[in-house]
């Protein structure tokens, strides 16, 4: 890689590091580069890390004192985080989440000590919850340099939803960090953050913050690379929000995967099956890119851009030779993502979803704990590095057939050279496999094939025939389908986001932060007289007093399915088993409404059932 050009010394070259005290309690071991065993925290700060981001959360423990998990990161973790960063040499980043376990866009719930509290009573908690946690580490002699004012705060905070209480709140957090901060006599920057920079209006919220006299000094975005759009983008937000309100920017949040696989048996946000957009090879010189190309971003913007910081460099697998075994570590200690006993306080999500790390294949140290070279990247920044041209990936292939046409596999693959580099090269494919399978039903199977002496795998998803036009919204014609705003739904449209199709780049989106309703359908003539199913696929959230339903008209006769969403790729697949029709037209479509909420529908289906 090269270097950066420009790049300052005192960059910020951060790490969240916020499992490590619960990692480290369940037995996970750490290594330098020679195999020695060593502190994270210093192997950290010997390659080139000068910043280490704790998250905190008020109380993160049920009435018996059971950890939710995430780290259980009380204040007190943050404090000995604190201390270890300063031991090494390293400035703190505190992250105050205000909520007593994750807060993101999609929750942003109150502690429990402050529910039914008013706007004003939580202010003054807020305030002073702030203040005294950082009088505490300034007198404890803990190196602190940024305080963050809530976690990614796009749609709320500490359980308000509109940008004039939002605004209260992180008024309030800033106004207490400036006062600890002068009475110690010491410099401290005051950073809010956002995410979803790909579709996210930061000046917008720039300029509500300014409006309503937020005073901080860092806007902050995570950006994750198989998220959050292209780094142009980003580059572009962030230098907006730079020169319109003279803010400091940068990343408080980047990783990218260096391998498909699971460690822990927690299944992963990036791998197999997962839905993501592939900027970069899922290798570790892959990983390195992502990152050193995120630095580049935020360090074109000159002395605005200040930093950026990896999210859980050492999340690495618990011991165990079972899930079982892990489970049992997860639960005692919190080191996976979320406890059991985190139901009492997010009963929807981590009470359903409680289990492991989903990021442990996007770690900066493999599943035994010995560094990565990508943990070098940050001093590689500055000196780039060379090696010999090799190829570091074979991109498998993907490609989807109706039932009962023929199989054509590509004649080339992509592969990818560790310069960045790629190139389309000759594939050999098994033809034994594939003469398996074609009289296959409606299914996903595999090819294996040979590229450039390595191992490459087609999959091919033999599906139902389908009558309806642009059924996946992928190309740009749409006329044939209506799109009725019944509600004057803020946003509803066909979004390009691969991370929120069912399949392909494009779904239909809808947001509301009080009203949906709309109606989408499509009309088809000239079918064969016969019986026929539909079906969507759908995902959301976030939904009060909804209705939802697919529907079906044929031949003077209403068919409908009901159905509802339950979370961010938590996919729904309503079916109408049999629409019967004579004169061969068939209208079907979707209908929602709701009080709010949010959603994207994709690969709708008209296929024959008789």
């Amino acid at each position: 890689m090269e270097a950066v050009e420009g790049l300052s010394k005192d960059f910020i070259r951060g790490a969240d590091v916020s499992s490590l005290l619960e990692l480290e309690a369940s037995g996970v071991t750490y290594y330098d580069f020679d195999g020695n065993e060593q502190d994270m925290m210093k192997t950290l700060a010997d390659n080139g890390f000068n910043y280490i981001r704790a998250r905190v959360w008020n109380d993160p423990f049920d009435a018996d004192g059971n950890g939710y998990g995430g780290g259980n990161n009380d204040f007190g973790a943050a404090m000995e985080l604190g201390r270890r960063a300063t031991q090494h040499g390293m400035k703190l980043l505190v992250n105050f989440h205000y909520s007593d376990f994750w807060a993101d866009p999609g929750k942003q719930q109150a502690p429990k000590a402050w529910e039914g509290m008013s706007l004003e009573d939580k202010e003054e908690a807020l305030f002073q919850y702030t203040k005294h946690s950082l009088k505490t580490m300034f007198a404890a002699g803990i190196d602190v340099g940024m305080v963050q004012i809530g976690n990614e705060t796009t749609t709320g905070l500490s359980g308000e939803t509109s940008w004039p209480n939002i605004c209260r709140l992180l008024a309030a957090g800033a106004r207490a960090a400036r006062e600890a901060a002068a009475e110690a006599k010491l410099d401290l920057l005051i950073a809010i953050h956002l995410t979803n920079p790909e579709s996210h209006n930061f000046t917008q919220t720039a300029r509500l913050l300014e409006v309503n006299g937020v005073d901080y000094d860092v806007f902050a975005t995570s950006y994750y690379p198989f998220w959050h759009g292209t780094l142009e983008n980003l580059s572009q937000k962030l230098g907006e929000v730079a020169e319109r309100f003279g803010k400091k920017v940068m990343v408080a949040e980047t990783a990218y995967a260096y391998s498909y696989e699971d460690f822990d048996g927690h299944g992963n946000t990036i791998g197999e099956g997962a839905v993501f957009e592939k900027m970069y090879p899922l290798t570790v010189q892959g990983q390195a890119r992502a990152v050193s190309e995120v630095v580049r971003a935020v360090a074109s913007l000159g002395g605005a851009g200040i930093g950026v910081f990896y999210w859980e460099p050492g999340w690495i697998p618990v011991p165990g030779d079972s899930w079982e075994a892990r489970s049992a570590l997860w639960e005692r200690h919190g080191s996976g993502w979320a406890s059991s006993f985190a139901a009492a306080y997010d009963p929807h999500d981590a009470g359903v979803w409680y289990g492991g790390s989903a990021c442990d294949n996007q770690a900066l140290f493999d599943a035994d704990g010995r560094p990565l070279e990508s943990l070098k990247v940050f001093g590689y920044c500055y000196t780039g590095a060379v090696t010999e041209r090799r190829l570091d990936e074979v991109a498998d292939a993907l490609i989807s057939v109706r039932l009962r046409n023929r199989i054509i596999l590509p004649e080339t693959v992509t592969a990818t050279y560790n310069d960045g580099m790629t190139e389309s090269v000759a594939v050999v494919w098994e033809q034994a496999d594939l003469d398996a399978i074609s009289n296959s039903p409606v299914g996903v199977y595999t090819v294996k094939g040979t590229a450039q002496g390595l191992a490459v795998t087609c999959r091919i998803r033999m599906e139902e025939e389908n009558y309806l036009e642009n059924h996946s919204f992928e190309d740009e014609d749409r006329s044939m389908w209506r799109l009725d705003n019944i509600g004057d739904t803020e946003q509803l449209r066909y979004q390009e986001k691969a991370t929120d199709a069912y399949s392909g780049l494009y779904s239909l989106h809808f947001w509301d932060s009080s009203y949906v309703e709309f109606t989408v359908e499509q009309t088809v003539t000239g079918l064969r007289p016969g019986v026929y199913s539909f079906a969507i696929s759908l995902q959301g959230g976030d939904t009060v007093n909804a209705e939802m339903y697919i529907y079906a008209r044929a031949d003077g006769v209403e068919y409908r399915a009901d159905t509802d969403v339950g979370g961010w790729v938590n996919w729904r697949y309503p079916t109408i088993d049999r629409i019967e029709t004579e004169s061969g037209d068939i209208t079907v479509g979707v209908y929602v409404k709701s009080d709010g909420g949010w959603g994207t529908m994709d690969d709708f289906l008209l296929c024959p059932v008789e």
